[in-house]
């Protein structure tokens, strides 16, 4: 069942008073180039394709629970019309949403500290999409990595697929976010809503923030049984990816399974030695230490040994997570009251910017 959005005009009248406020702080901050590092808006969002995995952890997840108390407004959406460019099983996409709402949460996303709603109940998202679409060139989207890669997969594309990257502009440019956290394959679906906004403003007059990056510094988890590939959740092979709701005993025989080599010695050459550089940074990322700290800690011990080590180090990190989802997944009316809530607070934003861009564009 579709979540419903409750909208309290008390509430949206306040938020409009402040949207028009911050409004002409941005521009004083673009103009005079004051601001502070914790000011501003950080916008992220992540489809629900399932429970994530380690690498969607070390390599997202751990850094928005930081940006929570690095920024003033923080913002997670759980991207459900994005992920209808791949077909989906309607029961299973409800199920996956919920889900992916108390991975969120297990993790530490705290809706006290941030909001964070379900894509589709700010039907805000769709409409700015296709204003935008309509200021976007085909040829611009045809040269974007991910259309070039999914496209040529299944020989074709749906329309959907070819104007999502419009959709995540859409997203960002909404509320006005100012940092957008992002791995480096994702710098030229950024550079788009950069490029939109300009173009919005050229035409219609000085109104969208053109968002910054923020790179993680963490380094990727590739699969456990083929390290020249990231970890991914549609791996074939079962034995390649940890999930955040793996039990200690999955985790402890899949990392035993890893692929190395045939030296015995751990060290970290990412280049030669990828498997057990994988094991290396995987260890460093979930126990906080550096790289050379976790092989000086691994001296004297071979590769099977140390793989024990690793698995430790990983259990005791996704445990209390583990544990945690499994808690909220029992008590499905908190998440979906959750969801609602923010999607309300994410409506209260999107609406105000929704009206003005109506009125630039002439609707109104």
């Amino acid at each position: 069942m579709a979540l419903p959005v409750r909208l309290n005009v008390k509430s949206l009248f306040r938020f409009i008073q402040k949207n028009n406020c911050n409004r002409r702080l941005f521009k004083a901050e673009r103009s005079t180039g004051t601001k502070s590092p914790n000011e501003g808006r950080v916008f992220s969002g992540i489809q629900p394709t399932g429970v994530p995995h380690l690498g969607n952890y070390l390599g997202a997840l751990e850094s928005w629970v930081a940006l929570q108390g690095e920024y003033s407004s923080v913002m997670y959406s759980i991207v459900d019309l994005h992920s209808i460019t791949q077909p989906q099983d309607p029961q299973l996409l409800r199920e996956n949403i919920l889900d992916m709402a108390a991975s969120l949460l297990a993790c530490g996303i705290d809706p006290t500290r941030s909001i964070l709603f379900q894509q589709s109940q700010v039907l805000e998202h769709a409409e700015l999409s296709w204003i935008l679409g309509c200021l976007t060139s085909m040829p611009r989207l045809r040269h974007l990595p991910q259309w070039k890669m999914k496209s040529k997969q299944k020989n074709e594309g749906s329309v959907g697929l070819y104007t999502y990257p419009v959709l995540q502009a859409a997203d960002i440019l909404l509320y006005k976010s100012t940092h957008v956290p992002v791995g480096e394959d994702q710098i030229q679906h950024l550079e788009l809503a950069q490029d939109l906004a300009r173009i919005f403003n050229n035409q219609f007059g000085e109104f969208f923030l053109e968002p910054r990056a923020l790179l993680s510094s963490t380094r990727k988890v590739k699969s456990l049984r083929d390290p020249s590939s990231k970890m991914s959740k549609s791996d074939p092979q079962k034995l390649a990816t940890v999930f955040l709701t793996d039990t200690p005993d999955d985790i402890v025989l899949k990392i035993r399974r890893a692929v190395t080599d045939f030296t015995s010695e751990v060290t970290y050459e990412p280049e030669s030695r990828p498997g057990v550089s994988n094991l290396v940074s995987m260890h460093s990322a979930v126990s906080g230490q550096s790289v050379e700290e976790v092989v000086r800690l691994a001296e004297g011990m071979d590769t099977g040994q140390y793989k024990d080590v690793v698995a430790d180090a990983v259990v005791q990190k996704l445990e209390p997570i583990r544990l945690e989802i499994q808690r909220l997944r029992a008590d499905r009316g908190h998440l979906e009251s959750l969801l609602i809530d923010g999607a309300e607070k994410a409506r209260s934003l999107a609406v105000p910017v929704m009206m003005e861009v109506r009125k630039r564009v002439g609707f109104f």
